[in-house]
């Protein structure tokens, strides 16, 4: 029997998903289209019917990306049955336990895609910074929760403290990468925390 073929429908979303998970494992610059379109049996017209460039398809990956890990954010942060320290723990937890589960491989897509092409592509810098932004301002609305039922010191303003957090969290996984462990993360987690609290 032939092997299935996704509906024309699902194509875009069959490339993009091989190619993020291409792109996690190496980078931009080192994943080829043809390698993309191999791992998914779809013929090279297809992925000029979708794209106009590489660039073009790193920007969808990156927003595709975002919209699934956006919605894993707002799960944890949205969760009112516990405070909003807990919360921003939960989330640390759920990612610290995705590190080990890759063996401190792979990280961060968006973080991953930050070292390596913030200065090579103004348009992909661009879109990795609309992310950034876009889950610094749900850590933001967490941590201003947290500030206003006392929980949370009210020392610097909300976005302040959302910014060191992500900026914080992405460079323990860089770390984590480096070191394969998870040691990074649990020195930022404590120390984090540490600051925050009242």
């Amino acid at each position: 029997m032939p092997p299935k073929t996704a509906p024309k429908q699902d194509t875009k979303l069959v490339l993009i998903e091989a190619g993020i998970n291409i792109m996690m494992e190496k980078g931009y610059n080192n994943t080829g289209i043809q390698e993309v379109l191999s791992s998914v049996g779809v013929p090279k017209g297809s992925f000029y019917h979708y794209f106009d460039s590489k660039e073009d398809f790193a920007c969808n990956i990156i927003e595709h990306f975002d919209q699934c890990y956006s919605n894993r954010i707002l799960e944890s942060l949205r969760d009112k049955t516990i405070s909003p320290v807990k919360r921003l723990k939960k989330y640390c937890q759920a990612g610290k336990a995705n590190l080990l589960a890759q063996e401190c491989r792979k990280g961060c897509l968006i973080g991953n895609l930050s070292q390596e092409m913030a200065d090579q592509s103004e348009t992909l810098r661009l879109c990795l910074s609309r992310v950034m932004g876009k889950w610094r301002d749900m850590f933001s609305g967490c941590i201003e929760e947290g500030q206003k039922n006392g929980e949370i010191s009210s020392s610097f303003s909300p976005n302040a403290m959302a910014e060191l957090f992500l900026s914080g969290w992405e460079g323990a996984v860089m770390r984590a990468k480096a070191t394969k462990s998870v040691e990074p993360l649990d020195v930022f987690i404590d120390l984090f925390f540490a600051q925050i609290l009242k």
